[in-house]
């Protein structure tokens, strides 16, 4: 069982009761990922959500022409690979990698669509959460786009 202080401190967390963070903490598993080392490519078939205890994951993508593309970079306490449980999608649009040594929190889909059936009021609170997570992170590309075609 992973410690229910270390997932209070995760934002997609940190309204939930112990009780709550107790059901979450059987779920979650551990992962360490030395520097450089890759989480996932794009294309692989998704695993889960993903919660950075500690250390940067870059999210990156290939440009057609070959050149790499960070998208994000995602630090302690945040998440990425939602969409494998907003969207259901089964493969990874994206690449993941640890910028520096990076522990994770991994929740399984099963277990994320298990909690989902078992307590819908706490699943409610956590999708709410990431709702507004995704919503700052389309108005922060929103002004970043703005800026570029303002520059351009």
């Amino acid at each position: 069982m992973n410690d229910k202080l270390d997932l209070k401190k995760q934002v997609l967390f940190s309204d939930l009761s112990d009780t709550e963070l107790g059901m979450i903490a059987q779920k979650v598993v551990f992962e360490k990922y030395a520097k450089g080392s890759s989480i996932f490519r794009e294309g692989e078939l998704t695993k889960g959500l993903y919660l950075v205890k500690s250390g940067k994951v870059e999210i990156s993508k290939m440009t057609p022409d070959g050149w790499k593309q960070t998208l994000a970079v995602i630090g302690e306490n945040n998440m990425f690979g939602e969409l494998s449980v907003i969207e259901n999608k089964q493969v990874h649009g994206a690449d993941a990698t640890a910028m520096e040594n990076t522990d994770v929190f991994r929740i399984k889909i099963e277990d994320f669509q298990t909690l989902e059936k078992s307590d819908t009021l706490m699943m409610y609170r956590i999708m709410k959460t990431m709702a507004g997570i995704a919503s700052k992170k389309v108005h922060s590309m929103n002004e970043k786009l703005m800026k570029l075609l303002i520059s351009y």
